[in-house]
Parts: C-alpha cells; structure tokens; sequence
C-alpha cells in the first residue's frame, strides 16, 4: 500500500515538475509530510523527511524534465552555468541550516515563502507581462533581456540554492520568478529552470544524508533523512509523468503558465501555515 501511495505522490510530482519548472517539490513535500504523519514518524523529523526524500526524487524528475525541455530549445545553457555552482553549494549548507531548524518552524517558513513568491507571481508588474508576451509572440530569445553579470547569477544561484534545500524544492519557486524578473520568456525560463534542478537536488540530497546520519534518525528505511522506498516509488511514475508535463508547459501561454503556477503556490502555502498554526 505504501508503495502505491508514493507512485501517485510521483506521478502528480513529475507533471508538476515538467509543467512548472519547480522540480515537483511544492507536490512532494506536503503529500509526504502528511503520509509520514500517518505512518507515526517522529514529529519533529517528519518535516526534515519530506524536504530530504524531496530533493532526492527531484533528482530523477528533473532529467526527465530538462532533457523534455531541451528538445523544445527550452534550456538557456549559458545562464544555468552561470547559476549551477552556486546552486549546488548553496543548497547543501542549506541542508545543514535546515537540520538545525525544528519541523514546526520549518512548516511555518515554507509556507510563508511560498505564499510570498504567489504574490509576486500574480502581481508582477504589466510591463513585464507585456515584455514576456511581446517576446514568446516574437519568437525573440534570451538575449534580448539584461541579465546581470556572471558573479551577480553565482550569487544569485547561491541564494536560491540555500533557500532550496529549506524548502525541499528543485529551485524552480525563486528560479523562474528570478528569470522573468529580467524578461526571459516564460518557457525558457521553465526549462532553465528544470535544468538548475539538478545541481540543486544531487547536493542538497547529499546535505540531508550527511547531517541526517549525523542526527541518528530513528526512522526505518531511511538514511539520514531520505526515506528510500519514498525516493524509490515517487522517482520510477515521475520520470515518465515529467514529460507530459512538459509537453503541456509549450502549450500554454505564458501568462496562463504562470497564474497556474501561482495558485499552486498559493494552496500549498496556505497549507503549511495552517499546519503550523494550528
């Protein structure tokens, strides 16, 4: 039964995943949190759990989503090796600070970051949104944006690599509002995105085994805080599901693409407060 209930926590992860450019971690992380809390985990490890298998899972989903989005020219390969060092670094220290934090304080900052990156996503300002649209209408490329200089994106990714591995998410949730902040079309900004993933997810995975190991979690069938047959069932229907995902990402519009990802930030930051909350 276990094993069913994380192949349909894969399967809605990978097409998040490939629609979104988030990594499937905003899917991931709150179905986990509520499967681990009805298996009687440790209530203080339970939130440490999800953002550690998260990460590992997003491991596999976002190959599948890069090389999706790749195909689709959807991958802006200067810029992500631009963001990718810092990505990697960033979110395995992120690993560490977030093992320090108590799950009920975790809860509480994944929620409100989540929120706060909705609100951006909906109320970006028009002329950005007309820049967007103008550029996917215009079939134009990145290279029509200003994007700030090679050390500004490293520290950039380093931000966002922390804040990743904090709130078991591929990136995508600081990455894609980062992109379009400086114009790049939507699409692009989705595969570019996916592609930081990678980084992000192998360090940050690795970051969560360490210092998981170093906390002796008493937890069966994990190591440190990755649950491994969580890794295992969610990775094999992900990879496939990404791909759908990504197919549909280059049928929306822009616009549409990134309401939709709004609300699904919205819904699961409202989740998180009220779990903290209440």
């Amino acid at each position: 039964m276990e094993l069913i209930i994380f192949l349909v926590i894969g399967a809605l992860a990978g097409f998040a995943a490939g629609l979104f450019g988030v990594g499937g971690g905003t899917i991931i992380v709150p179905l986990l949190f509520i499967v681990f809390t009805q298996m009687g985990y440790d209530a203080d490890a339970i939130m440490h759990l999800a953002l550690g298998t998260s990460l590992a899972t997003i491991i596999v989903t976002s190959i599948s989503s890069l090389m999706a989005h790749n195909k689709k020219g959807g991958v802006i390969w200067p810029v992500f090796k631009n963001l990718a060092p810092g990505m990697a670094l960033g979110c395995f220290l992120g690993a560490g600070i977030a093992g320090q934090i108590s799950g009920l304080y975790l809860q509480i900052v994944v929620g409100v970051f989540l929120l706060w990156v909705a609100y951006k996503m909906f109320f970006a300002g028009k002329k950005q949104a007309m820049n967007n649209a103008n550029s996917a209408s215009s079939g134009a490329n990145y290279c029509n944006t200003t994007l700030p200089s090679k050390p500004k994106q490293l520290a950039a990714g380093g931000v966002i690599g922390i804040a990743s591995a904090i709130f078991g998410i591929g990136g995508g949730s600081l990455t894609v509002p980062y992109l379009t902040r400086y114009n790049v079309v939507m699409q692009k900004a989705v595969g570019t995105s996916a592609a930081c993933g990678l980084p992000i997810a192998v360090a940050g995975a690795l970051g969560f085994m360490l210092f998981g190991m170093q906390k002796q979690v008493d937890v069966p069938n994990t190591i440190g805080f990755v649950h491994i047959y969580a890794f295992l069932g969610i990775s094999i229907m992900s990879f496939f599901t990404a791909k759908l995902g990504a197919k549909v990402a280059h049928i929306l519009s822009p616009q549409l693409l990134k309401k939709c990802f709004a609300v699904l930030l919205t819904v699961v930051g409202f989740y998180f407060l009220y779990k903290g909350l209440v």
